[in-house]
């Protein structure tokens, strides 16, 4: 076997610098390439840690600015809570004012609604009283006039009532028939002072002067002396019917004390149509009557006179009774208890209120009762 024949040496050895520079050419662009990109990623990092420095700086100022307008809002929020505070309290004594306003005002209506129906009240038994007294019911009427206008005046619902009753007394005290007392009275004083006069039962001059007969025509003097003795032996013997024998037996002493009775019956009879009471007054006149028809001489005309006017009044004394304003005033008195049950129901309902009131309230941390108006102290001082 034959060697293979060896390369020459000059040519083998020629391209090898040249491959080694490449080489070298390459590694060195390679490490500027390399140089270049660090130069640029250091650059650029640079450029990121500047930006998220001015980023951080921005954020801590705006997180500074946070912090500020926080604080700013927590001033903001403990000046309302206090101004909040301040308005609960000064709305808890305006409401504490309201109400003891309120109260005010209902106790000064209450007592002008029991001060208009005591006024009422008194002036309609002022009104019936003088009434009564005069027989005339004009005073009841003009009184039950004013009483319908003061209710109109004062539009109290709770007088709604008494104003329907003082109208149906007033149209009572319009259509009643009441006797003329005054005349009455003037009649009974006349008849008063004429009983001394009304001779008695057994007085003999004055029944024969009542029976005596008229005067005639001038008579022959002959005639006139027999008359006139005839008139004295009558004056000395008289015969007449008894009719009433305890009549005609009465002594002066008990004739005196009989007119005095009249005088006491008329007088009682005056005073109980004084007072109102007629059943009293026809009584009285009644009892004189008789004692008058009884005791006294029938044939006298002083007697029938008297008896006449003791009929009169007696008929007058008939008809319808005084009106009063009992209606009205029983109304009035039901507006007053009305008004006083009102007055307690109201105090009852003020001192529930209060008790719950009492009852509703929180204890704070210490254990102390904590109402509004405490909150409202606290603002003031500055404790939240």
């Amino acid at each position: 076997m034959t060697a293979p024949a060896p390369a020459p040496v000059s040519s083998l050895a020629a391209p090898a610098p040249r491959l080694a520079g490449v080489q070298q050419m390459l590694l060195w662009a390679v490490a500027v390439l390399a140089l270049t990109s660090s130069a640029l990623l250091w650059q650029k990092l640079a450029h990121t840690q500047e930006q998220l420095a001015r980023q951080s700086a921005a954020s801590g100022a705006k997180a500074d600015e946070a912090q500020a307008q926080a604080r700013q809002v927590q001033g903001m929020a403990q000046t309302a809570k206090a101004r909040l505070a301040v308005a609960e309290g000064s709305l808890d004594e305006l409401l504490s004012w309201q109400r003891q306003t309120d109260e005010l005002l209902q106790t000064a209506v209450r007592a002008r609604d029991d001060s208009l129906v005591t006024d009422l009240a008194a002036m309609l038994e002022a009104a019936q009283i003088q009434a009564r007294l005069s027989g005339d019911v004009t005073p009841l009427q003009t009184a039950l006039h004013l009483v319908q206008e003061r209710i109109r005046q004062a539009a109290n619902p709770r007088l709604a009532a008494a104003a329907r009753a003082a109208r149906q007394d007033l149209e009572r005290a319009q259509s009643a028939d009441v006797p003329d007392i005054t005349s009455l009275l003037t009649q009974l004083d006349a008849l008063w002072g004429q009983v001394d006069a009304i001779p008695a039962a057994n007085d003999a001059a004055d029944a024969s002067d009542a029976q005596e007969p008229p005067e005639a025509a001038p008579a022959p003097w002959w005639q006139r002396a027999w008359r006139e003795a005839w008139s004295g032996a009558g004056r000395l013997v008289r015969v007449s019917r008894i009719d009433r024998p305890d009549a005609s037996m009465m002594t002066p002493q008990q004739a005196f004390f009989v007119r005095q009775h009249v005088k006491l019956r008329l007088q009682g009879a005056r005073l109980a149509l004084l007072s109102g009471r007629r059943d009293a007054a026809q009584a009285d006149l009644a009892r004189a009557e008789q004692m008058l028809g009884e005791l006294f001489a029938p044939q006298a005309q002083a007697t029938r006179d008297a008896l006449a006017r003791l009929r009169q009044a007696q008929a007058a004394l008939q008809g319808a009774p005084m009106p009063s304003a009992s209606a009205t005033l029983a109304a009035l008195a039901d507006a007053a208890s009305a008004s006083s049950e009102a007055i307690s129901a109201a105090n009852a309902a003020d001192a529930d209120a209060n008790g719950s009131a009492e009852a509703n309230a929180t204890p704070d941390a210490q254990g102390q009762p904590h109402t509004r108006p405490a909150a409202h102290e606290d603002a003031r001082t500055g404790e939240f």
